[in-house]
């Protein structure tokens, strides 16, 4: 019996059928009402609309089973629930997966009578940002703005906000002048998120170009955030004339400069040497009622300590206890700098001592401005060394800053054996190659004459590093030019060109120290010139090794001939310059010049080599007994 073949769908196969009936009955039963249904309801077969208010855990509870597609899309028809802009902003909000969110924005978009407006675009943007999808937000942003949605300036406020959260600086930029283009005005929260987002990302250029902007667009206008911003930037940027002026004009505004605006101007007046207009400053803000923060107290301490104001600075330390300002642990760190460099090593140890009562714990800068104050001062080395086991005691982890100061004071005071101990120690706890601590190193075994050693560690700083610095080279070909190894001080001086390691002042110096001790006066001579060719300024050191070359193997014309350029320049001779002349006139027996060059010597207030004196004085045979009195 033949058996008629016939195609079998889906629905013909009784248990499968079933099956779908059964899920789209659990789907219905989900989303039923929880109360009972209503004896007296009129129409029982006519389906009720689910209000949007029923949504909660029921659409939920469907979202998290079965995520997003066929089974979700079938409960939203068997509920007959109405998609509207309301209905996306409630899913948008969902503890769900915000795959789930992007696809039912995506599926509820392509429903028919929806549209998608700006508050469920923005809805959507939220939950991308949030979640930390930058690119699918920012694709997001874009579909947005070339829909017909109409962006408003809050809008743009909060894109631009997360844009720039999200470091998209460009992408931010971009979006701002399309927006605006498209007759949005943006307000000054949103000019004021930009700078500061430029400000932060380091696109200072464009920060005054967004400010005049600003100022061009007749309803909005710069104020104080946007001020505190600007002037930041031009302090960063060293443009201190602009901050000033920025700052006058946003008091003749009538804006009242807040604690932070006021502090970095007063950094600046600091930094270009105005002590004077800054301390008016710091009266005038006080004067405001604008209370000094600790930040403002640690710029004008700062600022008075590098003055040299030392009493001062510690008596705006005290004042602001007055004013009920507690220090933290970076203006004590500051404050105790300045103590140690003025020579005040106790008052530094006192100040470092009350630290705990003022609630403010020492770090690891704290103790190694102490242990460089103690250098400094040439105390003990053992004390040194107590407060590096004191530091490790209160569990305060030492810094390769620490170990360099420790290895610098050694070597300074004749310890190189304890300093080349140190940088094992550096090595063994994991901390990169320090090229100071080297330098000082390669340093103090080059003055103890111990030049292999110095050029071993040398080479080893290059492997370690791949390179070293401008100062590393310098200290090393100097010590090469006092050894008579003027060929390798040559090499190392071109190593330092190949490697792109631009010398700096202190290498020229080192090779010309050199080539002078080699009687190579003229090739000395090049290299100078060669130096102010390329941009590096020479410096008083640089003339007196070539001065001091000529007046020893050149004789006394060449020597007089550049002494007297010198005297006419911007770098003028000092006491070494006259003493070098001096000499050289003495040697060839020209005492006449000699005693006049004294005298002009006395008039600028340099005092003699006493060597050199007493040499004249012999040859010449007669003594001035009341000058010979007055200079000893």
């Amino acid at each position: 019996m033949l058996v008629s073949k016939s195609s079998r769908g889906i629905s013909t196969t009784p248990h499968l059928f079933q099956r779908l009936k059964q899920t789209d009955k659990e789907i219905v039963k989900m989303f039923e009402n929880d109360h009972p249904p209503n004896q007296n309801t009129t129409n029982l077969k006519q389906p009720r609309r689910t209000s949007i208010r029923e949504l909660d855990e029921r659409f939920m509870r469907i979202l998290k089973i079965f995520k997003w597609g066929p089974d979700a899309e079938k409960a939203l028809e068997v509920l007959l629930l109405r998609v509207d802009h309301r209905l996306v902003r409630e899913v948008m909000q969902l503890d769900v997966e915000v795959n789930v969110k992007l696809q039912f924005f995506r599926w509820a978009g392509k429903r028919r009578n929806f549209e998608h407006d700006t508050s469920t675009y923005m809805a959507l943007i939220h939950s991308l940002d949030e979640s930390g999808f930058v690119g699918e937000m920012w694709r997001t942003i874009q579909d947005m703005v070339k829909s017909n949605c109409v962006v408003g300036p809050s809008e743009l406020n909060v894109i631009v906000r997360m844009l720039g959260r999200a470091k998209m600086v460009n992408k931010a930029l971009s979006i701002f002048y399309l927006i605006k283009n498209r007759k949005c005005r943006p307000t000054s929260n949103t000019y004021n998120t930009m700078i500061i987002m430029l400000m932060q990302q380091g696109h200072a250029e464009k920060v005054y170009e967004l400010y005049n902007e600003m100022c061009n667009e007749g309803n909005c206008f710069p104020d104080t955030v946007t001020y505190s911003a600007l002037i930041s930037v031009f302090g960063k940027l060293g443009r201190d004339a602009s901050a000033i002026r920025l700052f006058d004009e946003m008091k003749e505004n009538r804006l009242q400069p807040t604690a932070k605006i006021y502090t970095t101007l007063l950094a600046m007046h600091f930094k270009l040497g105005q002590v004077e207009k800054a301390l008016v400053l710091f009266n005038e803000m006080k004067d405001c009622n604008c209370n000094p923060t600790v930040f403002t107290y640690t710029e004008v301490i700062k600022g008075l300590g590098k003055a040299g104001r030392v009493d001062e600075a510690y008596g705006v330390f005290l004042s602001m206890h007055q004013d009920g300002c507690k220090p933290d642990v970076v203006l004590m760190n500051n404050l105790i700098n300045i103590m140690g460099k003025s020579g005040r090593l106790g008052e530094a140890i006192k100040l470092f001592e009350s630290m705990g009562s003022l609630q403010c714990m020492p770090n690891v800068v704290t103790y190694n401005t102490i242990i460089k104050a103690l250098f400094e001062s040439k105390a003990p080395t053992l004390e040194a060394i107590s407060w590096f086991e004191k530091m490790k005691v209160n569990r305060i982890a030492p810094s390769a800053f620490t170990y360099s100061i420790l290895i610098d004071g050694f070597c300074k005071t004749n310890r190189l054996e304890k300093a080349l101990i140190l940088l094992e120690e550096m090595d063994e706890k994991g901390f990169p190659p320090c090229p100071s601590a080297y330098c000082s190193l390669i340093d103090a075994l080059g003055k103890a004459k111990r030049y292999e050693a110095a050029n071993e560690l040398f080479q080893e700083l290059k492997e370690n590093c791949g390179s070293s610095s401008a100062r590393v080279y310098a200290v090393m070909i100097r010590h090469f030019g006092k050894c008579g190894r003027l060929s390798e001080a040559l090499d190392l001086f071109n190593e330092m060109t190949q490697l792109r390691c631009n010398p700096d002042v202190y290498a020229y110096n080192a090779l010309m120290a050199g080539m002078v001790r080699a009687g190579m006066i003229d090739e000395a001579y090049s290299v100078l010139r060669k130096m102010e060719e390329q941009g590096c300024a020479a410096d008083l050191n640089s003339h007196n090794i070539i001065l001091n070359g000529l007046a020893r193997s050149a004789g006394p014309d060449r020597a007089m001939e550049m002494f007297a350029v010198m005297k006419t320049s911007n770098i003028r001779p000092d006491a070494v310059s006259y003493n070098t002349v001096l000499g050289c006139l003495s040697r060839a027996g020209m005492f006449e010049e000699a005693a006049k060059l004294m005298k002009e010597m006395r008039s600028k207030g340099f005092e003699y080599d006493l060597i050199t004196y007493s040499s004249i004085l012999e040859a010449v045979g007669k003594v001035d007994e009341e000058h010979l009195h007055a200079d000893i």
